[in-house]
This record gives structure tokens, C-alpha cells and sequence, in this order.
């Protein structure tokens, strides 16, 4: 199997340092979303899995390779790190050519992957005339190109529009269930719930998570139930006897924090209330990823004081 493995991984900048004893793998067939603040050593560690930065200690392997002792390396890995690395001045076509030949791939490949990105009627335009999405579909149709087992992104929906961003959505899906092994780290906590089997969470360098990402929501966000009943008071002071706190949304129906709906049907059951509507709600994977990162942001915004802000008025 080809995955990647990250062992006790370390690496300092003079007195600071990025990334801190890390351990996890990325395994095939899923796709891991690579999670943290700003800050938070996850660009960093990539670039040590690709060989671009040097660790103080410790490994960062491909299949127990190091990335720079594998032989024409775009037909394992294939990343996107930097949608600025290709040269403006070249086609998007002539870059991917130059990258094709120096790993021995068809040329065939290089119009494939153009197609396959949405760039084929552009592909002699030059890339300084791309926009920023335009880039952003390059570097992944370059990460795609020696058609690799392995497939590293760096917030690959920077800068796509709602089209792009379906289209890296199905094509991360399809990757893995063709069983390549799949790393994109992002910063979009919704988008990343679509298209992630498992999380690896990092905070200042160290290792926060790494857990399928169903129980990782469950484990940082607290179950609640949404209810709508006939007699919506009686059930209320019901609930609040049994321990279950209460709020009324604006549409009347109750919202039960700390519970399952199946506990919310017994005690409505109990007390003859009649329900219209009984439902648990899912926590989403933002609250639970601030909830466990909120003391490991490096630069985080703090709210204006009310001195400030009067004296702005």
C-alpha cells in the first residue's frame, strides 16, 4: 500500500518551532482532510512529506520512501502546494509538458488532464492571464498528471468558483474510491465535511486528532433535538423536570440540548403530548473543529472593547 507516514516529526526555525513530535498516517481509499490554524505546521509538513523542507527529527515517507529517493516521482505523488509555482510567462500546456517529460510521461497525458481540469480551450493561453482559479485548476491537473497513487492538495478551493468547488468535491470523492490516498488540507470546515473520511487535526505544531470524521463531530459537540408539538408548554415543563434544558426558536418549536430525539419521543409519550416533528440535529464539523482548536490559534481576532468602540463613534 502506498500511504503516507509521519513519525515523530519535528521541525524548528531557529528558536521556533513549526511542528512539534508529529505521528499519524494517510491511508488509501479515504480522503483525510489536514486540519489547524493558521500557523499551525500543516504546509510545513506537507512540504517535509515532498522533500521541499528538511526535518529537525523524525520521518515523513511515502510508501517508506523517502519522496526524494523515488524515481520520477509525479507517477507516485502528485501535489499541489503553491497555484503560483508555474512560470507566467509559459502556456499552461508547455508547463505541463516540461513536467511530463522530465517524469517520462506521454504527452497524451499532458491534454487529458487539461480536459479533465476545464482548461483544454485555454491550454495555449499563458499563465499569467489566468485568474486565480484558473491557476488553481493547473496545479491540480500538474498533481494529476503522472496520474499518482498518492495525491497531496494544499487548500485546493482557493479561489474556484461554486462550479470548481463541485468539481474538486467529486474528483477528491473519486480518488479515493479508486483507492489512492488522499491529504487536502483547507481552511473551509463546511466544504471539508462533504468530501472527508477521516481528519488529522494539528494546533501550534502538535497533534490534536486524527479520527474518522463522524466521531470526531461527536466527540467536540453536544447532541440537541428540535421538537414541535400540539401542547408545546406542557412538553417544556415536562422536559425541564427531567434535567433537559430548553429554548423556543422563533418558529415555536423547542430545541433540547444534551439529549437524543429518542429520549425527547419517551418523556412526549409519557405526558400524552402529541409531536409533529421530532428530529436530532447533527453538530456541524465548524463547531466542533473551533471548539477543540480555540486555545491553539496562533493569530486569532479579539473583539473591540465597548471603550474603543465608542470612542470610533
Amino acid at each position: 500500500m502506498t500511504s503516507i507516514h509521519v513519525q515523530d516529526l519535528t521541525k524548528d526555525y531557529g528558536a521556533r518551532r513549526a511542528v512539534d513530535g508529529l505521528t499519524f498516517t494517510v491511508r488509501p481509499g479515504q480522503v483525510t482532510g489536514f486540519l489547524g490554524p493558521n500557523g499551525a505546521g500543516k504546509s510545513t509538513t506537507m512540504r517535509m512529506v515532498l522533500g521541499t523542507d528538511t526535518p529537525t527529527s523524525g520521518t515523513a515517507t511515502v510508501g517508506d520512501l523517502d519522496y526524494r529517493s523515488i524515481p520520477e516521482p509525479l507517477r507516485v505523488v502528485g501535489a499541489l502546494l503553491d497555484a503560483g509555482a508555474a512560470h507566467g510567462s509559459r502556456t499552461a500546456r508547455n508547463h505541463l509538458l516540461a513536467l511530463a517529460t522530465a517524469n517520462r510521461i506521454p504527452a497524451a497525458r499532458v491534454d487529458e488532464v487539461l480536459e479533465e481540469a476545464g482548461l483544454a480551450e485555454v491550454a495555449r493561453h499563458r499563465v499569467r492571464t489566468y485568474s486565480l482559479g484558473m491557476r488553481q485548476r493547473l496545479g491540480i491537473a500538474a498533481a494529476l498528471l503522472g496520474d499518482p497513487q498518492v495525491v497531496m492538495l494544499d487548500e485546493p478551493s482557493n479561489g474556484l468558483d461554486p462550479e470548481g468547488i463541485i468539481w474538486i468535491r467529486e474528483l477528491l470523492r473519486r480518488l479515493a474510491a479508486e483507492g489512492r490516498t488522499v491529504l487536502v488540507s483547507s481552511h473551509l470546515m463546511n466544504e471539508t465535511a462533504t468530501f472527508a473520511d477521516q481528519l488529522v487535526v494539528l494546533g501550534r505544531g502538535r497533534l490534536l486528532a486524527d479520527t474518522p470524521m463522524r466521531d470526531f463531530i461527536d466527540a467536540h459537540s453536544n447532541p440537541r433535538v428540535r421538537v414541535r408539538a400540539l401542547e408545546s408548554s406542557r412538553l417544556e415543563a415536562a422536559l425541564t423536570r427531567a434535567g433537559h434544558p430548553t429554548e423556543r426558536a422563533d418558529d415555536g418549536r423547542l430545541l433540547v440540548e444534551g439529549v437524543r430525539a429518542e429520549q425527547v419521543g419517551a418523556i412526549a409519550a409519557r405526558e400524552g403530548v402529541p409531536v409533529l416533528e421530532l428530529a436530532d440535529q447533527e453538530g456541524s464539523l465548524e463547531k466542533a473543529y473551533c471548539a477543540l482548536t480555540a486555545d491553539d490559534a496562533e493569530f486569532a481576532a479579539r473583539p473591540a472593547t465597548a471603550g474603543r468602540r465608542e470612542a470610533r463613534t
